[in-house]
């Protein structure tokens, strides 16, 4: 359970004794395609006065943990972990994208941790002084998973093609054409978003379309 300033809250939106938690900072889910600029623009909403968290690297924290290193280890063996004693995600995600099971048994693995941090984070950012504009939570696979029932809006962030493709290969990102069929396709993205940016353009340009989304959320 996430701690708040003066009770625990479950993720029901209760606390403890069954009274309802009160959010007033809107909460926003953040999406996009492989390459279209998820983090990117998830540092441009920070700049702008919004508390952000990545779910990517809330996971990346967590292989960090003895509870998760323990179980990928007997999962699936030595070669998941590094020289060093880290995860080697590199490992994970072949492991991870071979089978269907593979993939759900690290998600029922991990998902539910996540959520935590997730819930934990939500409840800090009430009680932020100042309050920030938004939390925003930056989220993959937002509307593959279902997520996006528990934002008060959200936004997809587009770019041409060619940009994504040199992005994502830039970055190197393990079995790309595997996270990709996973993904909905950008258009599908941008029908079921609240909001949609583009990311194309300048940092600059990116920036002005998140002020002006973060300007309608806080005047709804």
């Amino acid at each position: 359970m996430a701690a708040s300033p003066e009770k625990d809250a479950s993720h029901d939106g209760r606390t403890e004794d069954g009274a309802a938690v009160v959010f007033s900072v809107p909460f926003v889910g953040l999406t996009g395609g492989l390459g279209s600029g998820k983090s990117t623009a998830l540092a441009a909403l920070g700049r702008l006065g919004a508390a952000t968290i990545s779910t990517d690297a809330v996971v990346h924290e967590l292989y960090g943990s003895t509870r998760v290193l323990d179980a990928v280890r007997e999962r699936w063996g030595d070669d998941v972990i590094g020289a060093d004693g880290a995860a080697d995600r590199g490992a994970i995600a072949r492991h991870v994208f071979a089978t269907p099971a593979e993939r759900e048994w690290l998600e029922q693995l991990l998902w539910p941790l996540v959520g935590e941090r997730v819930w934990a984070f939500r409840v800090e950012q009430e009680s932020a002084v100042p309050a920030p504009k938004a939390a925003v939570v930056e989220t993959p696979l937002l509307f593959e998973a279902g997520m996006d029932r528990m934002y008060d809006a959200t936004i997809a962030v587009v770019a041409d093609e060619d940009v994504r493709a040199a992005r994502a290969a830039a970055r190197g990102h393990e079995a790309v054409d595997e996270r990709a069929a996973r993904q909905l396709t950008q258009d599908e993205k941008a029908q079921r978003a609240t909001f949609v940016v583009r990311n194309d353009g300048t940092e600059a340009d990116l920036e002005a379309a998140l002020s002006s989304v973060l300007g309608k959320l806080t005047s709804a």
